[in-house]
């Protein structure tokens, strides 16, 4: 009989990664059935796991699917009632996981959560990919409570609250099962980055609840899979966040795709000048690959999309005058 929440690990060749934290997960999630979902690794990561951990569940994937497709396939064979999506560089901490199974059985509407993310380097910081919960301006730019762009709040308290944010962080990612799966999951053709905000999007435009809460923390290291300044995720990043915003926007607020084509040369021509032509190629790349898949992510638009996507206007040009974006 499965217990009700299931930690899905995803891992590809990512034998250190298990070998560090996997312990803090197996310690401190006693109310959890725990799984490594494998993406083909070609290393002996699963022996180890085997070897190392037997109480731990193996689910092999027949190819590398990406982050996206990975858990898609995986989690086909796991049948808990909630699921936690946690990357493999993730330190966990006692009682994690109460809070929030403690928040889905009091409010139904929830479909998703995540905990108060903190840099596993600096402990005192929040991290960069989550943070205290995600948000997304009216460019349909993503940032965080805590983090916006690069600069990261120290954690001072100020985030230990419950709130309804916009999205939850794929590092952490609790989900209901049934939620997953109306959705149809991650949409794979993102392969990785910005796979949980459309995902997130999704289910708000059905009508259904994102929450954050801060009495529950994970450390987490970053850029295990892809590091940070990688040109292929700023490909990716671009590239989904075009497709997202094409997918979920109501239908009069699509014309600011055609801004934020435009912004994003500008954006180009700065990531080349500061980290190189790779960077300035990446951008094009997104904009084509935009492009490619566009006519299927038309096809994808749900019937209903809210007007008000947004939770900070205007964050990017309030952000580079410096003022207060929270």
């Amino acid at each position: 009989m499965p217990k009700k929440l299931a930690v899905a690990i995803l891992n590809w060749n990512g034998k250190n990664w298990l070998e560090k934290f996997l312990p803090s997960v197996i310690s401190y999630s006693q109310n959890a059935d725990i799984f490594v979902i494998d993406n083909l690794s070609t290393d002996d990561s699963v022996e180890f796991v085997q070897t190392q951990f037997p109480t731990v569940k193996i689910i092999k994937n027949t190819q590398n699917y990406g982050f996206a497709g990975g858990y898609n396939e995986g989690l086909k064979e796991i049948k808990n009632e909630y699921y936690c999506l946690l990357n493999s560089d993730v330190e966990v901490t006692e009682n994690w996981t109460d809070p929030v199974l403690e928040l889905f059985e009091k409010d139904a509407a929830i479909a998703a959560i995540q905990p108060k993310i903190l840099s596993f380097s600096n402990k005192k910081y929040f991290e960069f990919a989550g943070a205290a919960g995600g948000l997304i301006d009216n460019l349909g730019y993503p940032y965080c409570r805590g983090r916006v762009f690069d600069d990261l709040e120290e954690d001072r308290g100020q985030y230990d609250d419950e709130t309804e944010i916009f999205w939850a962080s794929g590092c952490s990612f609790f989900i209901r099962s049934k939620d997953f799966w109306e959705q149809k999951g991650f949409d794979e053709r993102f392969f990785a980055h910005q796979e949980e905000i459309d995902l997130c999007w999704r289910l708000i435009n059905s009508g259904r609840k994102i929450f954050y809460t801060g009495k529950s923390k994970v450390y987490h290291v970053g850029g295990g899979t892809l590091n940070k300044q990688s040109a292929q995720k700023t490909y990716l990043n671009i590239r989904n966040n075009l497709s997202m915003m094409l997918k979920n926007l109501p239908l009069k607020l699509i014309p600011l795709i055609f801004f934020r084509l435009c912004l994003d040369g500008i954006a180009g021509i700065y990531f080349g000048l500061k980290n190189g032509f790779p960077h300035l190629w990446a951008v094009v790349r997104a904009h084509f690959g935009f492009y490619g898949q566009l006519p299927g992510t038309w096809r994808l638009r749900q019937n209903h999309q809210k007007n008000q996507f947004y939770q900070s206007k205007w964050l990017i040009f309030r952000h580079f005058l410096g003022k207060n974006n929270s």
